[in-house]
């Protein structure tokens, strides 16, 4: 019986390693996605720097996983904001609004699982309305 695991090769990224995506004060590295995990989910992760707005409240069908690496993240969900720091485990599930920020004085970082995958492929777009709306600091808005 053949399994989707006879296709998928086993995956290793070091530290900073993956597919990047600089968008300006944001930025997104890429661990696994599509046929790396047969499109059921998709790892990342975003680095905010000092002062950073996210994308914005939004919703998305997919469940969104969170897990602080560095740092204190806030990220909104539903309608409560939530200061996370380093360590911290949040999900938004599917359909939720949710945002992320840093409104700290340090870069901070969060692994980002998507469930289902198949997220990689909007970035093009992501960073795209990122530079036409570049991340501005948590104090302005």
């Amino acid at each position: 019986m053949k399994t989707d695991s006879d296709e998928r090769l086993p995956v290793h990224r070091a530290p900073g390693e993956g597919r990047h995506y600089d968008m300006g004060r944001i930025n997104a590295v890429f661990k696994a996605d599509g046929t790396e995990t047969a499109d059921r989910y998709s790892i990342s992760e975003w680095w905010l720097e000092p002062h950073t707005t996210g994308p914005g409240a939004h919703t998305h069908p997919e469940d969104d996983v969170f897990y602080v690496l560095d740092g204190t993240m806030t990220f909104l969900v539903g309608d409560r904001w939530i200061d996370a720091p380093k360590g911290s485990f949040v999900v938004a599930p599917g359909g939720t609004p949710h945002d992320f920020q840093n409104r700290s004085g340090e870069r901070a970082g969060a692994l980002n699982i998507s469930v289902p995958g198949a997220f990689e492929p909007r970035m093009p777009g992501i960073v795209e309305w990122f530079l036409q709306h570049p991340p501005g600091d948590p104090a302005d808005t």
